[in-house]
Parts: structure tokens; C-alpha cells; sequence
């Protein structure tokens, strides 16, 4: 049911999307998040970014992070694969992905994940820019995102 993988390999996306469902006739909804460098960041242009993490740490979170949409969510497959290494602009850095029954919960759970990735995962962004490098610093609305989701308010169903 969860695939974990942390790589320095480019995200082959098509094939991560197909992995959820195949062999699975009961899945009803496939919800896949893909997030992409961008150029630009904190107003400057970002010519590259290098993505550091701890290995074996890092899995153990997103698995941990997994498990609990699982938990929330009757869902039939969870993906998560995170790059790491160099990266240049419009490269994929992650891929999210959720197989359910019902598309919302496959929504919830795909949009918990990427906001709990990006706040408890142990991961480092260095980026280039033309005044050189920078360490790129966590942001208060992916925070303020996380937060979200403790409440019972946010897991209610619609």
C-alpha cells in the first residue's frame, strides 16, 4: 500500500501515477500532487538547488507521515517519491500520490500529505542564485498548512 522512496534519479511520473492503481479494480479516484523547482524565489532568480536530507531519517518520517493518512483515510495506495541532489528549474522534487475508493478522500488525504511533507520531513534546500548560494528557510504558510490539519474541523467531511 505505501511506496517511500527517496532518489537522486529524475521522478518518472506517468509510471508512479500508473503504479497506484494497477491491479487494484476497486480504486475510484487517483488524486497526484508534482512539485516542480521554480526559477525564482524570496524575489531573486534561482539558476539551481541542491536538496539535502538524512537518510534513513528521512524515510522513516514520510512513512510515518503515510501511515497516518492512512489512518484518517480509507485509501487503497500511497506514493510518495522525493528527489534529492542537484536540481535545475521545472524539474520534478516530489511526487504525491493516493489511490481510494472516493475522490475525497483521495483530495484530503493527497493535500495532508504534501503539507505534512513539507513541514516534517527532514529535508534541506540549498539554492543558486547570481549573488551565490542560500539556504532556503521554512515558510510561515506551509506552517500555518500543517497547523490545519490537527483540528477537528479539518477532517470533517464535507
Amino acid at each position: 500500500m505505501q511506496t517511500i522512496r527517496v532518489q537522486t534519479q529524475p521522478i518518472a511520473i506517468a509510471a508512479e501515477q500508473e503504479a497506484l492503481a494497477h491491479g487494484r479494480p476497486q480504486v475510484g479516484a487517483l488524486v497526484t500532487f508534482v512539485g516542480l523547482m521554480r526559477d525564482c524565489n524570496a524575489g531573486a532568480a534561482v539558476s539551481a538547488m541542491t536538496l539535502e536530507h538524512y537518510p534513513g531519517m528521512t524515510e522513516k518520517a514520510l512513512a510515518a507521515i503515510a501511515a497516518e493518512a492512512a489512518a484518517r483515510w480509507d485509501l487503497t495506495a500511497i506514493h510518495i517519491v522525493h528527489r534529492v541532489g542537484p536540481l535545475t528549474p521545472q524539474e520534478p522534487i516530489v511526487f504525491v500520490g493516493v489511490a481510494s475508493r472516493h475522490r475525497g478522500e483521495a483530495f484530503r488525504a493527497c493535500e495532508f500529505l504534501i503539507d505534512s511533507l513539507k513541514t516534517r520531513a527532514p529535508f534541506w534546500k540549498q539554492e543558486t542564485t547570481a549573488a551565490g548560494t542560500r539556504w532556503v528557510e521554512a515558510r510561515e504558510t506551509d506552517e500555518a498548512a500543517a497547523d490545519g490539519w490537527g483540528s477537528a474541523a479539518a477532517l470533517a467531511e464535507p
